[in-house]
């Protein structure tokens, strides 16, 4: 099966960076990453997803955590340096991050947000994020993503961090 190198996968290539691309059978209907772990036969807290946020006072940023975890807003405000952020409106996904959902990658978006991702992510060798289309994976070392992106490693779902 012949798959087409994303804006991601290009990014990693000429980054030298080492990664495996995993296909796994789209569901339209769920396009979730606990339905994406699931495919691959996955633990889902190896499988990250990527949130697009903005901040009051920065404006557009990006959460990276394990599939089966909301982001805790309030955190990921305070992370971030702002007071108050939200998700950003489904319409806006694809002309702010050139990513349709259930496709957003952490790597290579139209331009670079600051990125923030979960702690656990340290805690596997390989991680799972998305490849910029449906129905591909990015298999890579969380601190190889870490270093891509420029990401900042925090909390961003546990209650308790918040002071």
């Amino acid at each position: 099966m012949k798959i087409n190198k994303t804006n991601a996968v290009r990014l990693l290539d000429k980054a030298k960076i080492t990664y495996e691309l995993i296909p796994y059978q789209v569901d339209e209907e769920d396009l979730s990453a606990v339905h994406v772990a699931a495919s691959l036969g996955e633990h889902i807290e190896q499988v990250f997803k990527t949130l697009v946020l903005h901040g009051d006072k920065t404006g557009h940023f990006v959460c990276v955590l394990p599939g089966d975890k909301e982001v805790n807003l309030k955190l990921a405000a305070k992370v971030s340096g702002n007071k108050n952020c939200e998700m950003i409106p489904l319409k806006e996904l694809l002309p702010t991050t050139g990513y349709i959902r259930g496709a957003c990658s952490p790597i290579g978006m139209k331009k670079s947000f600051p990125t923030f991702i979960h702690t656990t992510c340290l805690l596997f060798t390989m991680i799972y994020v998305s490849a910029g289309q449906r129905g591909l994976q990015i298999k890579i070392d969380p601190k190889d993503l870490i270093k891509e992106v420029r990401a900042e490693v925090c909390a961003l779902y546990t209650e308790d961090e918040i002071n």
